[in-house]
């Protein structure tokens, strides 16, 4: 088989790939980074994993998250917490934190994960690495252990705009196992020429996300869409008044459906306690204090109650069902803003990596760094975060992420104006 031959049928050959711990992989742990699924070994590959597996990549591990992929961290994990690779005593985001490391800290050449409520592109931005969420439902997500339905989206990490587009391609498509899997073709972006696509950019850039970043996180960003201006690109003031109502009303449609996803794990069909709980010599109370350790997290719990407190009887009218409302007018503010733009261009997280146990005992500063990549989550849209520059913190050096959104189904444009973007800012990836 010539060279050709072999790209075009195994484009991802030899290439390395880590894997989200969500993704069932068959005869391989997926713990979810839960002790309720420490033992856990699924008899199936997740459609993403076959996909992988068939366009020739390998796939060496799989990768640490907060637990049931709840988290902004990866401290939520029920093993151990994920560092950062630029300073190992802060977070590298989450919840696909892992994955992100392992991009970043050069372990594999490409990462999966899935995006909930920013789960790929904060974590990506934290790690100075490209992270894509895709059109809701264009990857199939067939064997994804589900968090919220509605919002769940298989994305790739990896260190540069062209491979994350390689992996996307050998992902997306319809999945009869998957309902909610699209059947649209998958166009192929153009890198052949980011100037003229540059060029023929019209970027939206709205206030309301620029206010609320710290300053070093807006001056990067407006330095990066400086250059990018000077570079050929149109800057285009826009509005988007309902971003201030994408947090609340994620945190709630997000816990209802966590609620009623994490039913099924009831401590009879998957728990697997760990060995010391099988202890037989062990006291009676010992016993059962290993049995409910091998449980959720305090997180998990959390969202699971706040979800089954919002969808109770009458309380779904006051909370969930007016947050879908919310939701729907967060998504009309992008139908407006891409009749003027083509991409979006925010900061994507309010602040650069925080250090590690900053945020653990306060959920709401946790929440708020997700701020940014909420609002494309509800409006199921396609978004990347790219470096977009490094600011100074107590004398570390740290990335910032700029997020592009693009239209539904628009991943095609999103994709070569990121690429476009990033030779202004990074430049050719070396060995090109």
């Amino acid at each position: 088989m010539s060279e050709r031959e072999i790209e075009e049928f195994f484009p991802l050959a030899g290439v390395v790939v880590g894997v989200k711990d969500a993704f069932c992989t068959r005869g391989l742990r997926t713990t979810c980074g839960s002790r309720m699924l420490e033992r856990y070994v699924p008899p199936y590959d997740a459609r993403a994993v076959t996909l992988l597996r068939a366009a020739g990549a390998t796939i060496v591990g799989k990768c640490n998250m907060d637990e049931f992929a709840m988290g902004s961290s990866t401290e939520n994990s029920a093993f151990f917490a994920a560092r950062n690779p630029w300073d190992p005593t802060r977070v590298p985001g989450g919840s696909s934190g892992g994955s992100a490391v392992a991009v970043a800290a050069a372990m594999t050449h490409v990462a999966i994960g899935s995006d909930t409520g920013g789960s790929v592109r904060q974590p990506a931005a934290l790690t100075g690495v490209v992270g894509l969420k895709p059109t809701y439902g264009r990857i199939s997500r067939y064997g994804l252990v589900a968090f919220a339905s509605s919002l769940d989206v298989v994305g790739p990490i990896a260190r540069d705009v062209r491979d994350v587009e390689l992996v996307y391609a050998s992902l997306a498509g319809r999945d009869a196992r998957d309902a909610t899997s699209l059947d649209r073709p998958v166009d192929r972006a153009d890198f052949t020429a980011p100037e003229r696509a540059l060029s023929q950019t019209r970027v939206g850039v709205a206030r309301e996300y620029l206010d609320a970043a710290s300053p070093s996180v807006r001056a990067a960003m407006l330095a990066a869409l400086a250059r990018c201006e000077r570079a050929g690109a149109t800057l285009v003031e826009v509005s988007m008044p309902h971003t201030r109502f994408a947090l609340p009303a994620y945190c709630v449609i997000a816990a209802a459906e966590c609620s009623a996803n994490l039913a099924r794990f009831d401590g009879v069909r998957y728990a697997r306690p760990s060995t010391d709980a099988l202890d037989e010599d062990a006291p009676l109370d010992e016993r059962v204090r290993r049995w409910r350790a091998a449980g959720f997290g305090p997180e998990v719990k959390r969202r699971i109650l706040l979800g089954t407190f919002v969808l109770s009887a009458g309380q779904r009218e006051a909370h969930y069902e007016r947050a879908q409302r919310a939701r729907t007018l967060v998504a009309r503010d992008f139908a407006a803003a891409f009749e003027v733009v083509d991409v979006l261009a925010t900061p994507t997280t309010p602040t650069v990596a925080w250090s590690l146990g900053a945020r653990v005992d306060d959920p709401l500063a946790m929440y708020e760094s997700d701020l940014f990549t909420l609002p494309a989550s509800l409006a199921a849209l396609p978004a990347l975060s790219l470096p977009c520059g490094v600011v100074q913190e107590n004398g570390v050096a740290l990335p910032v992420g700029l997020q592009l959104v693009g239209s539904t189904l628009g991943e095609k444009t999103l994709l070569e104006r990121a690429f476009a973007i990033e030779q202004v800012l990074v430049g050719p990836p070396s060995g090109r």
